[in-house]
Order: structure tokens, then C-alpha cells, then sequence
């Protein structure tokens, strides 16, 4: 550490005068404020991404990364993101019914917010599915053989 501190005031020492405790406290305190405004920044950026996902948003993930590319060139997309977030969500997927949708919804925020427990029952299930699709596939083709006479 000494020799740091020696290296450090010979750099200085060219300028003409020493760093005393004063100048560290300066540095110190520069440095507490870069970190408090990054800080800040990182907390408003994700602001809306975690209002949607506590609000239970189908697009909470779109949300959430609009709200840290917003803040990136201006504030307007932040804003878009920072409404979205508290838009009511009437919208329903056709592809699949209302409570179908709000299964899915959930395990979305399930895995944005990364509860293991969620995760691990919707792996559960998704692999329960699986080997339900495999027996059935299993099953087309055994019929399938009976219909064409092979033993």
C-alpha cells in the first residue's frame, strides 16, 4: 500500500504539489456519486418492467427491456414503456382461451421474476405433456399396424 501511495504522490509531485486527505476525500466522494447515479439510473430504467410483471402484464419481458433500452438515447421510450406498464391488458390470444392465457401469463412472470417453484412445475408439466404426446404417438402407430396386418 505504501508503495502505491509513493507512486501516487510522484505522479502528483510533477504537477507541483501533494494530494493530502482532502483530495482522496474528493476522489471518494466523486466516485460515491458516479455510483449513486448509475444507481438511480438502473432503478428508474427498470421501473416499468417491474411494474408490469407485478402487475401481472402478458408483455411484461417487453416492457421490461424497453424500459433499459428507453432511458439509453432519450426519455421517450421510457415513457412508452413507463404507459405500457399500466395499460389494462383486455387483449386474448385467439390461438388459445382465457384461462389458457392467464396459465400462460403467469408462467411468464413466474419466469421473469425467476421463482424457482414455478419453474420447476412448469418444467414438471411441460414434461408430463411430453411423455402424454410420445404414449399417444406410440399408440397412433401401433393402431396403424394393426389396420395394415402387420403383427
Amino acid at each position: 500500500m505504501q508503495a502505491l501511495h509513493d507512486w501516487v504522490q510522484g505522479v502528483w509531485a510533477t504537477l507541483g504539489f501533494e494530494l493530502d486527505i482532502w483530495d482522496y476525500l474528493t476522489f471518494l466522494t466523486l466516485f460515491a456519486c458516479v455510483v449513486a447515479l448509475i444507481m438511480t439510473w438502473l432503478f428508474l430504467a427498470g421501473l416499468p418492467g417491474r411494474i408490469a410483471i407485478a402487475r401481472k402484464h402478458p408483455e411484461a419481458e417487453a416492457v421490461k427491456y424497453l424500459g433499459y433500452a428507453g432511458l439509453l438515447p432519450t426519455v421517450y421510450p421510457w415513457m412508452q414503456a413507463l404507459i405500457w406498464a399500466f395499460k389494462p391488458t383486455d387483449i386474448v390470444d385467439i390461438r388459445r382461451f382465457p384461462r389458457e392465457e392467464a396459465i400462460e401469463t403467469d408462467k411468464e412472470i413466474a419466469r421473469l421474476r425467476g421463482s424457482p417453484s414455478s419453474l420447476h412445475e412448469a418444467v414438471a408439466e411441460s414434461s408430463a405433456e411430453a411423455a402424454v404426446d410420445t404414449r399417444t404417438e406410440r399408440a397412433g402407430k401401433a393402431q396403424a399396424d394393426v389396420d395394415e396386418g402387420k403383427p
